[in-house]
């Protein structure tokens, strides 16, 4: 399967890209320099050069609180770039995978949010998410797979930031404890994304792994499995003011995954434990 890949250069289009590489596949990983999103000219050109079957698209604004003050930013790659996307999708007669995630939802539920929930978006963020969806969702060919809390190599993330707070020196760490939601391991999302792409599926799939955790839990145990000495002291959002709202419980039901591939998802502890152990191996080579 020929496979372009948009945003090749960041956390999880790096991840798709090992993926791909795991299986075989012809894969071709394009950073910002080579394919801005932006650029839909651009975007023609490679699916012409390249001619692709599939078309993955990683590429996005996730600076979430930023693109509170920057609303015509997150608009233009998260949403209008997606259009540019479909273009080539079209030009190539490839399908589509456009990645979303779990901000398109108010958190106001109390059970998983199923595909089919109606989306109601507190960030900017979130709503520009929302918009790409709907012009992805616009070609027949497309599918969207919503995700949540990714974590991995290659890009900023909550477990690098935890990572970072504790290599400082901080010993107490005061972490929101009000918001519930399922931390991804790329790699895990990755090889998702391969195993959609192969079943042929369309419209919108949620992937995430379990169960589910707040972000204070989530902290607990990657300061357990980094350094014991560190504090992890629970928070409420309103103590921890941000720019962007997000959404208090922001679970996504995987039920349709789970049918679609055989399988279950997977624990997001052992993503956290090889990420943490590749870290480990590549401080213990530097």
């Amino acid at each position: 399967m020929r496979t372009l890949i948009f945003g090749g250069g960041g956390m999880l289009g790096r991840a798709v890209v090992r993926a791909a590489r795991r299986r075989g596949l012809a894969a071709l990983a394009l950073t910002r320099e080579q394919a801005d999103v932006t650029d839909r000219e651009r975007l023609l050109y490679w699916a012409d050069a390249f001619r692709p079957e599939l078309i993955v698209n990683c590429a996005a604004y996730t600076r979430v609180d930023a693109c509170e003050s920057d609303r015509e930013r997150a608009m233009e790659v998260n949403a209008r770039a997606v259009a540019h996307a479909v273009a080539a999708a079209e030009r190539a007669g490839a399908r589509l995978i456009q990645v979303s995630t779990d901000y398109v939802f108010d958190g106001a539920a109390r059970r998983p949010y199923a595909e089919d929930a109606p989306p109601a978006p507190l960030s900017v963020y979130g709503e520009s998410k929302l918009e790409g969806e709907r012009r992805a969702l616009g070609y027949e060919r497309a599918l969207v797979v919503r995700s949540s809390w990714l974590f991995g190599h290659g890009g900023p993330n909550f477990v690098a930031t935890i990572l970072g707070l504790i290599e400082r020196g901080e010993r107490t760490l005061k972490v929101v404890d009000d918001q519930t939601g399922c931390p991804t391991y790329t790699l895990y999302l990755a090889e998702a994304i391969w195993e959609l792409a192969r079943s042929g599926a369309t419209g919108i799939v949620h992937y995430r792994n379990r169960e589910p955790v707040t972000w204070c839990g989530f902290a607990a145990e990657i300061a357990r499995l980094w350094d014991t000495g560190v504090e992890v002291v629970p928070v409420t959002t309103e103590q921890f003011p941000r720019p962007a709202r997000r959404p208090a419980y922001s679970v996504l039901a995987i039920d349709r995954f789970e049918q679609a591939t055989g399988r279950r998802v997977e624990p997001w502890g052992l993503g956290l434990v090889e990420y943490l152990a590749d870290l480990r191996r590549g401080r213990s080579r530097s």
